[in-house]
């Protein structure tokens, strides 16, 4: 888990090269040499996906969605913590989240207020379980698909809290591809959105596509959304590795965001590409000049390359 705002950084916390098989030449006196047909070994991928935001109440709650691709399922843990916060000094955290997960048509919605509430068993079990009572968690086998989990305060409550995503299973034939988190941005730097994201499971670099969105969501009926996002990225460690404020700012990025499929309908809007090595990272959605709405920050996971 990574909790971290701009003047803290704490620690959040990824193999196939087949060959053609010999062919034999028509003649008796001669035999081709096989020849070894290079592919792109697998990049590391995300196994913790998080974001620390601002909840609020009404259309301002925590909402976290994530997608899940592959052709198996998927066992994770997704938790929504408050108080524990307080350790990291994190002020004003939500102090009793409840967390609800929806999913593709026919999936059942599960709700859960306290962790020990359903599922205190399987959640020990992972290792994951939260340190505070009144903190959320659920254990669950997904297929690959879209999923959504919110936020909330239990009883209109409001603070900061965190959404968090485990892999529980990175040997499975499908992987967590993206997180996707709408909140309220504040105007100071606790009261930004920050995502955080693990790569592991192998040794290569992965490529990632992070965008800052605000001004776009009023397309799609978002009251009072953030004008100017910006963007940053930094290591586990806390250093500033990329900044952005306008996605179109950096030829190069943007071409490459655009080649992705992911250039922002506005040109306001942030966007971030780049090729990482395992680790833990951090990137956080501010408003220019301190300014405040409701936005979205993106984390897509691109895989090693063609």
């Amino acid at each position: 888990m990574i909790i971290t705002n701009k003047n803290e950084r704490a620690d959040f916390v990824a193999e196939l090269p087949p060959s053609e098989s010999p062919s034999p030449t028509p003649t008796p006196t001669a035999t081709a040499t096989a020849t070894a047909t290079p592919t792109v070994p697998p990049a590391s991928q995300p196994v913790n996906l998080s974001t620390r935001l601002h909840v609020l109440t009404g259309d301002q709650v925590g909402i976290g969605g994530f997608i899940i691709t592959g052709n198996g399922p998927k066992s994770v843990i997704v938790r929504a913590i408050g108080p524990d916060l307080r350790r990291f000094g994190i002020p004003d955290p939500l102090e009793d989240p409840v967390l609800e997960l929806h999913g593709p048509g026919g999936f059942t919605t599960i709700v859960n207020d306290n962790w020990r509430d359903t599922q205190e068993t399987e959640i020990k079990a992972t290792g994951l379980a939260p340190t505070n009572d009144l903190e959320s968690a659920i254990v669950a086998t997904l297929a690959p698909g879209q999923y959504t989990g919110i936020i909330r305060g239990n009883n209109e409550g409001t603070g900061i809290g965190l959404f968090e995503v485990y892999d529980l299973d990175t040997a499975a034939s499908s992987k967590l591809s993206n997180l996707s988190t709408r909140g309220f941005v504040g105007g100071t730097p606790g009261d930004a959105i920050i995502a955080g994201f693990i790569l592991g499971n192998q040794s290569l670099p992965d490529r990632v596509v992070i965008r800052g969105l605000g001004p776009s969501l009023a397309a799609v009926g978002v009251p009072n959304t953030l004008e100017n996002p910006t963007l940053e990225l930094h290591n586990g460690d806390g250093t500033l590795l990329f900044t952005n404020n306008d996605w179109q700012d950096n030829p190069s990025q943007a071409a490459e965001v655009a080649a992705a499929g992911l250039a922002p309908s506005d040109t306001r809007e942030a966007a971030i590409a780049v090729t990482l090595p395992p680790g833990a990272y951090t990137a956080i959605l501010a408003g220019l000049g301190g300014t405040t709405g409701n936005a979205i920050v993106e984390i897509y996971d691109r895989g090693a390359g063609p």
